[in-house]
């Protein structure tokens, strides 16, 4: 019953967070978008004290049970191991082997010490949910759309308008390369050893490993009924059961119960670890000394990497072809920034990249399509904003709703109408006014805060065209100027991004 328990909250968390990155409705976000937020390294870096407290007060409870019913990438090894499992026809095809503690605490301390130096994208390549999100973005959201945009077609033939066609483009090539790899190596290692990433390489696994070896409930073998015939331990994914010495290594055990389902002689069950030692079970001296050392080695490793984790924390804390009219135009190019535009609410270029760890939620759930991920090593993966396909509406707050990690802080929209992420910059000779002396006036128009103004282009000739002038005081960077101008290929007016956002 446990198992089939943790099976079935299990397939509903991995649901509705992969539905976070498909929806591109924006509903599932507004029910179940705190699915993103109770994600353990997410909850860190955002300082959410409440449920990172709540995730390790459930890992002393009950052992490792997030890595087997909330985190979406053990959950996604599970899938793939229980597959090769089925087409193999082997359902029982694990077996016991030593923990690697000196390759999983070098990782997390690797992982440490590239969040303290500032590689923290580098280090974010390994982050368990933001790896999911990538690969749900980058390579199942297009073909969902796809889906979608099939059906509608369907319906739209039947006069139906219960489903509307969206645009499937790619927003960069790094994300998709980068889920592609990750999905190939946790593939693999799943498909062969089951839970091998999650228990080597993964630091959430390694940090809710340590804190499980204390874990009150626990799976306890009963030595009395056990007839040592493995199946307890060929059925473990973790490959933490050693039978032959009746031992469970629980910094491992993820309490997915596969073992407890699989024991026909009722041998081994989910039982209070106190209960446990009142029952009796001893070790001679010297066992016991060995077992402290370990004991102590690891919690020196564990303080160590948790204590310049949160060091490290504290220090570092395209193709639109309409100009907003019906003709038919080429293709915008990106202009060449000096500084990327970051999204409101971000507050500065620091604050972001010191917090932003790349899942690509608000790529996904962005409705304006101007979010992308970068290709530069210092922000690598992590979302700016490009206006060559919309602008940044200003009553839209929907990427600082879903950020689960505190790298866009919530805000209102009337908050994000008063703070400037950048400023607009005009080309004089890519404006269309000088170029084709015909009139224009596309960027005054539409710009929200009332920044532009039209003056003619020759101070002593009041009748000549006129020409944007910039109140840069007032100017937002929202990129309604920018994407509405009809120059191409580049517009004669583009937003320039700052360092650091400030009210206005």
């Amino acid at each position: 019953m446990l198992r089939k328990i943790r099976t079935a909250a299990a397939v509903l968390a991995i649901t509705l967070v992969t539905l976070l990155f498909l929806d591109f409705t924006g509903t599932m976000t507004r029910w179940f978008g705190f699915m993103a937020k109770v994600q353990f390294l997410p909850a860190v870096l955002a300082f959410n004290t409440a449920v990172v407290v709540g995730l390790l007060l459930v890992t002393l409870l009950f052992g490792r049970i997030y890595c087997s019913v909330i985190c979406p990438l053990g959950i996604l090894q599970d899938t793939v191991s229980w597959i090769s499992a089925k087409r193999k026809g082997k359902k029982a095809r694990f077996s016991y082997s030593q923990e690697k503690r000196n390759l999983r605490y070098g990782v997390l301390l690797v992982f440490v010490l590239l969040v303290v130096a500032g590689f923290t994208q580098i280090a974010l390549f390994i982050a368990p949910y933001s790896a999911f999100g990538r690969i749900a973005e980058s390579l199942l959201a297009p073909i969902w759309a796809f889906g979608n945009n099939v059906l509608a077609g369907i319906a739209e033939h039947f006069n139906s308008y219960a489903f509307y066609e969206t645009s499937v483009w790619a927003k960069s090539l790094i994300v998709p390369v980068t889920a592609i790899v990750t999905l190939a190596t946790v593939g693999v290692l799943a498909w062969k050893n089951g839970r091998t990433w999650c228990n080597t390489i993964c630091p959430v696994g390694t940090v809710l490993g340590f804190v499980s070896q204390y874990a009150i409930f626990r799976p306890v073998i009963d030595e009395k009924a056990c007839k040592n015939c493995g199946l307890c331990a060929r059925k473990c994914k973790a490959s933490a059961i050693d039978f032959k010495n009746g031992k469970v290594d629980t910094s491992r055990c993820v309490a997915c119960f596969d073992c407890i389902d699989a024991c026909n002689a009722k041998a081994i069950s989910f039982k209070n670890r106190l209960t446990q030692q009142k029952q009796g079970k001893t070790v001679n001296n010297a066992q016991q000394a060995v077992k402290d050392e370990t004991v102590d080695t690891s919690r020196r490793s564990f303080l160590i990497g948790t204590g310049l984790l949160a060091a490290g924390l504290a220090k570092a804390q395209k193709d639109k072809k309409v100009d907003g009219g019906l003709a038919t135009i080429l293709n915008k190019k990106v202009p060449v920034r000096e500084t990327p535009i970051l999204p409101a609410g971000s507050f500065s270029a620091k604050h972001f990249a010191q917090h932003c760890t790349g899942c690509q939620l608000c790529v996904a759930n962005c409705p304006n399509g101007v979010l992308r991920p970068s290709s530069d090593l210092g922000t690598l993966m992590q979302p700016h904003l490009e206006y060559d396909r919309g602008y940044c509406r200003p009553e839209c707050t929907k990427c600082s709703e879903v950020c689960p990690a505190g790298a866009i802080k919530p805000i209102t929209p009337a908050e994000k109408s008063s703070i400037q992420i950048g400023h607009a910059v005009w080309v004089k000779k890519n404006c269309i006014v000088l170029t084709d002396n015909v009139e224009c006036g596309n960027c005054a128009r539409h710009c929200p805060n009332g920044a532009i103004q039209m003056v003619p282009s020759d101070p002593a000739n009041p009748e000549s065209h006129k020409i944007p002038a910039i109140n840069t005081e007032r100017c937002i960077g929202c990129g309604a100027c920018e994407n509405l101008c009809p120059s191409r290929p580049f517009s004669a007016i583009y937003v320039e991004g700052h360092e650091v956002h400030k009210e206005i």
